[in-house]
């Protein structure tokens, strides 16, 4: 299965932060699985190093070469994603989420049929299959 991983479960994996959900460690650690990180993340880390790197410690360029180091596959941003971004649905009575970046790594998953793994308990209001909340 190919995996994109949400940006705080690709941190916590490299970190091996103790907050990584179990189900979400059996993910990557199975070996018929092929783990992906997104340069949306690379983008978000970069951001939020810059607004706050009190918070945020290292910056995209380091978090890009700690998934090359950890064998982690690369997915760049390409017109399909944003194309698929277009057709993300979300249930209508669902509590509001407004993260850009979430949206376009959902929309990643959907355009290469990964399956994306989250812990983010607003995701699953999205109605698509390609999200796995762990």
């Amino acid at each position: 299965m190919n995996l994109l991983l949400d940006t705080h479960i690709l941190i916590w994996a490299l970190n091996e932060d103790p907050r990584l959900p179990e189900k979400a460690k059996e993910l990557i650690m199975d070996p018929d699985n092929a783990i992906y990180y997104s340069s949306v993340s690379i983008w978000e880390i970069s951001i939020k190093h810059t607004n706050h790197p009190e918070n945020v410690e290292f910056t995209g360029k380091e978090l890009s070469q700690f998934c090359q180091e950890a064998g982690f596959l690369p997915v760049e941003m390409r017109d399909k994603h944003v194309f698929a971004l277009e057709t993300i649905e979300r249930e209508e009575d669902a509590p509001p989420h407004r993260d850009p970046f979430d949206r376009m790594l959902i929309a990643q998953a959907k355009a290469e049929n990964m399956s994306f793994i989250t812990h983010d308990s607003l995701l699953p209001f999205y109605d698509e299959k390609c999200i796995i909340l762990v």
